[in-house]
């Protein structure tokens, strides 16, 4: 039980009293329950990869998702996001309908993670290959969101495309994806030109 409590408590949000509580429902539930618990858990770690093109996550059968192969969604304009989780939160507001782009991470000097470190260079490809007119930048107000938003900014500044950001609509040091879908809705509505 111990050693179970111990994998709980490594989960975002999952404190000790709460990891305990699920060990002893995971105890006290059916052998077949559990056994699908546990395969689910295998093959969605087993089963999943980056898109080819965007670096969302995606099941392992395909090799680009759905937004990117939608014909139906705005090419002119890409979203960029830190994480599949924060273009999830975009998604169920339900207002965005262009493509997405996913860096996996924020440059952080402190934590080691320079521009090298995230999916930059491959935005700069997609921007030189492909006919966009405006990236949407969409990170946390943190300073390592402003800190990217702003190198991403100056990237791009000799392309001639043009660069937003979220309205500040979002609380400062939010967690993306816990923000309601109204607020990220308004917040691309409102997005304003990185200078």
């Amino acid at each position: 039980m111990t050693a179970l409590v111990e994998s709980l408590t490594k989960l975002p949000g999952v404190g000790y009293k709460t990891a305990t509580r699920l060990a002893y429902h995971i105890v006290n539930m059916k052998d077949a329950d559990v056994e699908h618990l546990a395969e689910t858990i295998r093959n969605i770690k087993v089963n999943t990869k980056e898109c080819a093109i965007c670096f969302n996550t995606i099941d392992s059968d395909k090799d680009i998702c759905d937004i990117c192969a939608s014909h139906q969604r705005d090419k002119s304009t890409i979203c960029v996001v830190k994480d599949s989780k924060d273009l999830d939160a975009i998604e169920r507001a339900g207002f965005y309908k262009g493509k997405y782009h996913v860096t996996n991470g924020l440059i952080s000097p402190l934590a080691g993670i320079t521009q090298e470190n995230i999916k930059l260079r491959e935005l700069i490809q997609r921007v030189g290959d492909e006919s966009i007119k405006e990236i949407i930048i969409a990170f946390e107000p943190t300073v390592e969101g402003d800190a990217t938003a702003l190198f991403i900014s100056r990237l791009l500044s000799p392309s001639g495309i043009k660069v937003t950001k979220l309205a500040r609509g979002l609380p400062l040091g939010t967690d993306f994806s816990s923000t309601d879908s109204l607020t990220i809705a308004k917040a691309i509505e409102n997005r304003i030109v990185i200078s």
